[in-house]
């Protein structure tokens, strides 16, 4: 926070919270997960946790902690596994789609080759 104003962090579903306020988050886990619920979120002055339409993994990289830093590499990944599991469940899987979701995901994630790097 270089200007010193505290950072708004977005929880999803229309709720924001101040980033250092935040003290804990829980992912959701089985059938408390689903419908947009990823994440408990715990807010200081709050009694109650916040359920999050977000994953804790994209929360902290927007808290800005270092340590999740390919966040929206691994959301995407889970999005796309998650779509897999729905859609072999409901019988119809899009190979072509998969295939273009999975393609353009581990494209995001390729090193540079030595001739990309400026340096």
């Amino acid at each position: 926070m270089a200007d010193g104003a505290p950072k708004m962090v977005f929880l999803g579903f229309g709720k924001f919270a101040r980033a250092d306020k935040i003290y804990a988050l829980e992912p959701l886990r089985g059938k408390e997960r689903g419908e947009g619920r990823r994440t408990r979120v715990w807010v200081e002055g709050i009694s109650e946790p916040i359920v999050a339409s977000r994953t804790e993994r994209s929360i902290l990289s927007e808290m800005g902690i270092r340590d999740a830093g390919r966040v929206q590499i691994l959301d995407d990944a889970v999005k796309l596994a998650e779509r897999i599991v729905e859609d072999a469940g409901k019988g119809r899987v899009d190979l072509a789609d998969l295939d273009r979701r999975a393609r353009k995901l581990l494209e995001s994630t390729a090193q540079p080759s030595d001739d990309d790097q400026l340096f």
